[in-house]
């Protein structure tokens, strides 16, 4: 903690934000605001989603509305609807009624959803869950109104290539605020995710920014502390055998991280299916909440690769394991950290993450690296073994430059074999689950960073097939329909990717992002000449 303050103070933020402003954001949340009427409403289904009700936005003071709430439920008529109806209005999304042009290629109707989904701060309404930021940023789109972390990574991707360098801007600004304000990225700008973060990608914003000459790499050195402090908080007093928060101590003193969330009650956001979910484990609620809440943190909600039974999501064990693609990222964030303070002089401070990021890297080997099979596995630490499912996980090694080139050439043959699928990079290899990061489904992130990672060693044949499977596939769709979604089945057919708590939603912010980038950097592929109808030759 001492590092922290000290890097924290290295000179002032160049960063265009008033911390003073809005950093007195009430942080309170649905659940610990409304009280008794929030579950209520939670429980007897006033809105199919469980997420409408928690970003509602009330019509007068929230406590006048418990109040009166109070006053009245207990009447033989109280109608529950209709009193949600007459104090809370729905969050306010813009209309819904954009469209796609026919006239438009698939480039330039990426181009035009970038303003459908940016939001402004001043669009934020009084007492809402909704964090006020201080610029505009780009959400997902659906129902997914609010700034997403890791999305937002391969987002900006596309805003880069689309020339939107304002908005990279106003984002880089964004992240920046909410470290130094929370001392971590919340999952979204939500009062009801501050208790978690997601795959903690700001390093690699960092790169971008600077590519972009939007701000340096070195100017969020301080943030870059304060996040790798959020993570590893209480990882250098644990004895072998010992986890706090997101650190466990592994047999042999190696520190590693896994997913987590401060809180152990149901996800607000999801309270309904939470309460059934653990209705169904057999085992303490709190466990499965808190299980439940770190799957969301890790931005795979949800997966056979945290469920001991995969047909069975109340099976779920996500604080358990130590997962792959954390940990590279955190290598990722040490690695920079390390790089950066060689940058601003600070070579003890470069020398103490050199050594960081090496002994990650070793733990990373021994307890992930599976050399009979070729590929990594997340690790069961509380029953010291690897997991057995292989997932699009294993391509993040290569993706921040952690594996070897041996390590990476097994790693393509396995991926080429058992993950390769006739749209892009299948998420898992089972499909026995009925969970929406799986199989069948393939997701925009995971083929960029396969793209990318098999790219950094040479796999280029691979890489390019990922690439131009992904690539058909999202024209496939966007040709029959004129849109994109956040998910797809990675064959060509009439089939919608199903899975998860929610509806397929469309927009879709990470989709739109490294669709852009890898259309521009590969002009020739079909895709470039498709239009929302008709797909020319």
């Amino acid at each position: 903690m001492e590092l922290q303050r000290t890097m924290s103070d290295i000179e002032p933020s160049p960063f265009n934000y008033d911390i003073h402003a809005v950093s007195a954001a009430d942080t309170l949340t649905p659940a610990q605001r409304y009280q008794e009427l929030f579950i209520a409403v939670q429980l007897e289904r006033v809105f199919p989603d469980s997420k409408t009700f928690v970003d509602c936005a009330p019509r007068m003071h929230p406590e006048l509305i418990l109040q009166v709430y109070r006053t009245r439920c207990d009447e033989p008529d109280f109608d529950l609807p209709a009193f949600v109806a007459e104090h809370f209005s729905p969050f306010d999304v813009p209309p819904k009624n954009f469209v796609a042009n026919p006239d438009d290629s698939l480039s330039e109707h990426i181009d035009r959803l970038w303003p459908v989904l940016t939001r402004h701060p001043q669009e934020h309404p009084a007492h809402s869950s909704l964090l006020p930021l201080p610029h505009d940023y780009v959400v997902p789109g659906g129902r997914f109104t609010e700034l997403y972390y890791w999305d937002s990574y391969f987002t900006m991707l596309g805003l880069d290539e689309s020339g939107h360098c304002e908005l990279l801007r106003s984002m880089a600004d964004n992240f920046a605020y909410l470290i130094d304000t929370y001392g971590h990225v919340p999952n979204g700008n939500r009062t009801y995710y501050l208790g978690r973060s997601q795959p903690p990608v700001f390093a690699l914003m960092t790169d971008l920014f600077e590519e972009n000459g939007v701000y340096r790499a070195s100017d969020y050195l301080p943030q870059l502390f304060k996040e790798h402090a959020f993570w590893t908080e209480g990882g250098d007093q644990l004895k072998p055998g010992e986890a706090h928060r997101r650190c466990v101590c592994l047999g042999d003193g190696s520190v590693l991280n896994r997913y987590w969330d401060e809180y152990d009650t149901p996800r607000e956001e999801a309270y309904h299916e939470d309460i059934e979910t653990a209705r169904l484990s057999g085992r303490p609620v709190h466990e499965v909440y808190r299980d439940l809440r770190a799957g969301s943190e890790s931005g795979w909600d949800f997966s056979s690769r945290w469920l001991d039974d995969s047909e069975r999501l109340s099976s779920i064990r996500t604080t358990r394991i130590i997962p792959v693609d954390l940990n590279c990222f955190l290598y990722k964030l040490e690695c920079q950290i390390a790089r950066l303070s060689e940058v601003k002089g600070q070579d003890e401070h470069a020398e103490i993450f050199r050594q960081r990021a090496a002994a990650r890297l070793a733990a990373i080997d021994h307890y992930l690296w599976n050399e009979r099979e070729g590929a990594y596995f997340d690790y069961d630490w509380t029953l010291q073994v690897q997991r057995n499912n292989l997932t699009a996980a294993t391509v993040t090694p290569l993706f921040v430059q952690a594996a070897s080139a041996t390590q990476a050439g097994r790693v393509a043959d396995i991926v080429r074999r058992r993950l390769l699928a006739p749209g892009g990079l299948a998420t898992t290899e089972s499909s026995a689950s009925s969970e929406q990061w799986d199989r069948p489904n393939g997701w925009a992130p995971l083929q960029w960073m396969a793209i990318r990672g098999l790219q950094h060693y040479g796999h280029d044949a691979l890489a390019l097939q990922i690439e131009d499977r992904w690539l058909s596939i999202v024209a496939y769709l966007f040709e029959r329909e004129g849109k994109l979604v956040e998910k797809y089945v990675l064959r060509q057919c009439a089939d919608h990717a199903g899975g998860g708590e929610y509806p397929l939603q469309d927009g879709f912010g990470w989709t739109n992002g490294v669709t852009r980038k890898l259309m521009q950097e590969d002009p020739a592929h079909e895709a470039n000449r498709c239009r929302a109808g008709f797909c020319a030759d």
